[in-house]
């Protein structure tokens, strides 16, 4: 067999492995099917998840159901404004011996797992934000002058409510910056709806079950990595990028007059990265443009910072993101 042949058999099976945890995945969280794979996709990507919704629409229920069908440790930390740094990532503890002298011990926090929920992520401090930061971008941890590994695969999927704004602390650039995706979930319809209240007002429902391992997760986070992008893909997100700059020539009228600042490059690279893994399980060893375009919103609609205009007149930035997408694709 040769290598191009063994790769596509890979991808096949990957193929095959992502329908089977989406359907997992989708047995508890209901109605909200492109939601669960953009999870997926951000997953195997990588990169970390922000949840945005109304309170109600199983944000809890969706993560959970993830780690628990990739049987993945799971922490959920319910963000507060008196919640501390040392709450998230843990302290030292003075402890006595037998013999009666003193020591410290290290109390691991709740970063120490492989899924975090970091839930109403808003509600706490920057200072308390910024905890995560080192945790998101190099998978460690470094407490009391000391750096300690986290445990592969490890994932942050953030969830914050967007009607109610009192007593919140917007989250600065820089760490909205370190999700891959954005994901809004949005109310469901009149027969998805449905299927959520007969689901959850009756018996207890089924149980999850692990469909893939923790060692299945990394394969596939290599594989996407290995996926090929042709030089024009990699030229068209770029532009695509630059073209969410109000200052760049190739900005859009109403990007020009709406947006304050646009997408850093880890905007461009969560693109790429999101496309190749789309293109995955797909069933595809290459990015297409339809991959770029699937991608783009999710991508980028958190690193756009608005103008007062555009707060004012309601405009949302996917709104922006189609129109850079269409002014380079």
């Amino acid at each position: 067999m040769s290598d191009t042949q063994a790769k596509q058999q890979e991808v096949e099976e990957l193929q095959r492995s992502f329908a089977a945890l989406r359907e997992e995945v989708g047995a508890s969280f209901l109605g909200q099917d492109d939601c669960v794979e953009l999870l997926l996709l951000c997953l195997f990507a990588g990169g970390h998840a922000l949840l945005e919704g109304a309170p109600g629409l199983g944000k809890t229920t969706l993560v959970r159901s993830l780690a628990t069908s990739l049987d993945l440790d799971f922490s959920r930390v319910q963000f507060t404004p008196d919640l501390m740094p040392p709450d998230i990532l843990g302290t030292r503890i003075l402890e006595l011996d037998d013999a009666g002298g003193r020591h410290f011990t290290f109390e691991p926090g709740p970063i120490f797992t492989q899924v975090l929920l970091a839930d109403e992520i808003n509600r706490a401090t920057p200072r308390t934000q910024s905890a995560l930061l080192e945790a998101m971008q190099e998978g460690q941890v470094t407490v009391f002058g000391e750096t300690r590994q986290l445990q592969e695969p490890f994932v942050v999927i953030a969830t914050q409510n967007p009607i109610e704004m009192e007593g919140t602390y917007p989250l600065p650039e820089a760490q909205l910056d370190r999700f891959l995706f954005k994901i809004e979930l949005d109310l469901p319809g009149e027969e998805e709806l449905g299927a959520v209240l007969a689901a959850t007002t009756g018996a207890p429902g089924r149980q999850g079950k692990a469909t893939l391992s923790p060692a299945d997760v990394k394969r596939m986070r290599k594989l996407v990595r290995e996926v090929p992008v042709s030089s024009d893909i990699i030229r068209s997100v770029a532009r695509l990028v630059l073209a969410t700059h109000p200052g760049t020539p190739g900005a859009p009228e109403r990007v020009r007059g709406l947006v304050r600042y646009g997408a850093s490059p880890r905007g461009g690279q969560a693109i790429l990265l999101g496309a190749k893994a789309r293109a995955l399980v797909q069933g595809r060893l290459f990015v297409s443009a339809e991959d770029v375009a699937a991608v783009a919103a999710p991508a980028l609609r958190h690193r756009l910072i608005l103008g007062y205009e555009a707060e004012a007149s309601g405009t949302p930035p996917d709104e922006l993101v189609a129109e850079a997408l269409a002014a380079v694709l």
